[in-house]
């Protein structure tokens, strides 16, 4: 079962989720109750089961820088406190864990895989071989894979069937989205969590995540690309006809605001961090000009002598930093050839998306509809824990019951996702088969 623990004899169930990001982890503990079935026209649907938040721990990022794990112990002991924090809140010990992935460069491929049938009748076995020779391709050049998700199908070559069980043809082809890694940081982030005494039951991509968190049914269904500006990465995640079909990140987050302000301020990265905090902003006001910011000079002890500058001069330094990230958003948008119609709708969320005025100046730059995009609020959850700052943990329970065609290869087309060996084999099924 994916991250999953039986918790008592009601029957509810224990998820256990970790976004290990560049600024802060972040771990939410939540119970799940049976959801209740309806019948509407005579057709049953199931609905997402009903959550409850038992426990939310977050610390400062240690150990990690981008995604990506430079000291195994500090992660490690970071991990393991923001869980213990978690923990405390529920009143539990956990120990099957789903984490979040944005390191090893994660790289969208869009492919066709293709089996020949001997019965001619499609059967479950077929699908299954069709998707796991599109996993082998997939990871193919030391590449891990993290997602893998169906976008239609083609019988004997006709396009567009959506479910082809019980039809017939001689040849099943099945076009598929897959997003995968370097084999090397995925092997060494899980690492990090395994040492906790925890085990990892599966890995989704934080990009999908983030953008099923702070996006609607909607907006996937006409297109919509969730842009997560993170501490040390912004991702991109683009939906097509309700298609998780493009992710792409850049290692350029908040973390690079705060050390432009160390720089051009001469000042320590904590007190950055704060005037980032208080000041930042993407709007102007005339007043700015004349609108002094006090801060301590880098190496002035506590009497040391406090420096000025100008709310002014604060805003062009974050705007210069947030106007070159937005630039290249635009860029790979373009290279990844989706036309304008295709993500005519924006939506940021993440840490720097709270930058007052951010929306309007990313709208003129992107050239599309803006939004900030904040995760829906789940029971038990403070609303200081909904900001976009925690879409990744909060997406990662959306992502459980997404039902997007989303495969793995062992538990059928609700797995999430899977490798050939090691961590990455321990994947189970989604969270609606568990009940």
């Amino acid at each position: 079962m994916l991250g999953m623990q039986k918790w008592n004899a009601g029957g509810e169930r224990l998820v256990t989720l970790i976004d290990v990001g560049s600024s802060k982890i972040s771990c939410l503990i939540v119970a799940l109750s049976p959801p209740v079935a309806s019948r509407h026209q005579g057709a049953v649907s199931q609905a997402a089961p009903a959550v409850r938040v038992l426990g939310l721990g977050h610390q400062r990022s240690r150990g990690i820088k981008a995604g990506v794990v430079i000291d195994l112990n500090e992660a490690e002991q970071a991990i393991r406190a923001t869980v213990s924090q978690a923990e405390r809140a529920a009143g539990l010990q956990v120990e099957q864990v789903v984490v979040s992935v944005s390191c090893g460069r994660l790289k969208s491929h869009n492919f066709a895989a293709s089996a020949d049938l001997a019965q001619g009748l499609i059967e479950p076995a077929d699908v299954e071989r069709v998707m796991i020779g599109a996993r082998a391709f997939a990871e193919r050049d030391g590449r891990s894979l993290v997602h893998l998700n169906k976008i239609a199908f083609r019988l004997d070559g006709a396009a567009g069937i959506a479910e082809p069980l019980g039809m017939s043809c001689r040849r099943l082809t099945a076009d598929v989205h897959a997003v995968t890694a370097d084999e090397a940081p995925l092997r060494n982030l899980l690492a990090a969590v395994e040492r906790g005494y925890l085990s990892v039951a599966g890995v989704i991509a934080a990009p999908y995540a983030s953008a099923l968190a702070c996006t609607t049914p909607g907006e996937r269904q006409l297109g919509v690309a969730a842009i997560d500006m993170g501490g040390g990465i912004t991702s991109i995640a683009v939906f097509v006809d309700s298609h998780f079909l493009y992710t792409d990140a850049i290692a350029v987050g908040g973390t690079h605001i705060t050390y432009d302000l160390a720089r051009a301020l001469s000042t320590p990265l904590a007190e950055a961090e704060r005037i980032k905090t208080l000041y930042g902003s993407m709007t102007k006001a005339h007043s700015d000009a004349n609108e002094l910011v006090s801060y301590t000079a880098v190496g002035a002890d506590e009497a040391g002598e406090l420096l000025h500058t100008t709310k002014a001069r604060i805003g062009d330094i974050v705007r210069a930093r947030i106007e070159h990230t937005l630039d290249l958003l635009k860029h790979r948008l373009e290279r990844a050839g989706f036309s304008l119609h295709a993500t005519e709708r924006v939506v940021l969320t993440g840490g720097v998306s709270q930058v007052a005025g951010l929306a309007d100046v990313a709208a003129n730059r992107l050239g599309r509809a803006v939004r900030i995009g904040r995760p829906e609020a789940l029971s038990g959850l403070s609303p200081a824990a909904s900001s976009p700052a925690f879409s990744t943990v909060i997406g990662l329970l959306h992502a459980c019951w997404a039902g997007d065609g989303s495969y793995g290869g062992h538990q059928g087309r609700q797995a999430i996702a899977s490798g050939t060996g090691g961590y990455l084999d321990r994947v189970g099924g989604w969270l609606r088969e568990s009940f």
